[in-house]
């Protein structure tokens, strides 16, 4: 057994599933990682604090992951709420870089 996932489809034991998870779980996390440098690079360019907080982009960007989690047969309620989760941490984490930079 190597630390090199397989497919969903080609696991046969819990070992190989996990291994997957995990290596999915880091790839996830680093692709957070570029999502908040995108909430520093707001903050930077934004020219008011009031800037930050976008309800209707909220609206949008939340409406769209639910649209793609669909679209993948996976729950369109859970991305919701995960993505509810995810914009607010982003927007409570641009206000503390936008005061940093420029507060």
């Amino acid at each position: 057994m190597t630390d090199i996932p397989l497919s969903p489809a080609d696991c046969t034991t819990m070992v190989e599933v996990r291994v997957g998870v995990d290596a999915l779980d880091r790839e996830l996390i680093a692709l957070l990682a570029t999502r908040f440098g995108y909430m520093r690079a707001a903050a930077r360019i934004k020219k008011s604090r009031e800037a930050v907080r976008d309800e209707a982009r909220k609206t949008s960007v939340i409406a769209a992951a639910v649209a793609e989690a669909e679209a993948h047969g996976i729950p369109g309620d859970v991305v919701g709420d995960i993505w509810e989760r995810l914009v607010e941490g982003s927007i409570a984490y641009e206000f503390g870089e936008w005061d940093r930079v420029k507060g």
